[in-house]
């Protein structure tokens, strides 16, 4: 690493603006745990103080997405563990005023999509989470996932072709019971 980059401060403030809130919730789903995705985060941050704007800025959300991944991989293999988001956790979502049958449906809903999300392979669980909940690119996946850009459609193609079929499947389930 390079000498720090507190010089431009202005860059780094406008990257913690624009970033801070995606990529907590990133690491917080790939860690399970709210504390350990702000330190994460917070060190994620601290990397890019030691980088040149101008190396760093073209790519910036790549960037900062991979260093976060990363160390969030680093966190889990140190712990040697993976937690999952408690029922609590997956119920807690802000709703704007529907009905209490609404929300409840919406809860279910909510929590079997994540249960289902959860039970794919970690890479098509991973590349899923980029796309649809933080809006990358296929060539952005590639470049934060190290996987080749027709590998992330494919891996894409396959978990939500699984998921698909799971929530059918759940849907016909609860229509018969």
């Amino acid at each position: 690493m390079g000498k720090p980059n507190f010089l431009d401060s202005a860059w780094i403030r406008a990257a913690v603006d624009r970033f801070e809130r995606p990529l907590t919730l990133y690491a917080s789903r790939l860690l399970g745990d709210a504390d350990l995705a702000r330190d994460v985060v917070q060190e994620t941050y601290l990397r890019l103080c030691a980088q040149e704007p101008e190396t760093v800025q073209p790519h910036l959300a790549e960037w900062l997405f991979t260093v976060c991944r990363n160390r969030a991989l680093d966190v889990l293999r140190k712990e040697s563990r993976m937690t999952q988001l408690s029922e609590e956790q997956v119920h807690t979502r802000p709703t704007a005023d529907p009905g209490p049958a609404d929300i409840a449906e919406t809860r279910d809903s909510a929590a079997l999509a994540l249960r289902l999300l959860d039970a794919l392979p970690p890479n098509q669980r991973d590349v899923i989470r980029l796309k649809f909940q933080n809006g990358f690119s296929y060539q952005e996946i590639s470049r934060i996932s190290g996987h080749s850009v027709s590998n992330v459609g494919y891996l894409i193609h396959v978990g939500l072709k699984t998921l698909r079929n799971q929530l059918a499947e759940s849907q016909t389930a609860r229509a018969n019971a």
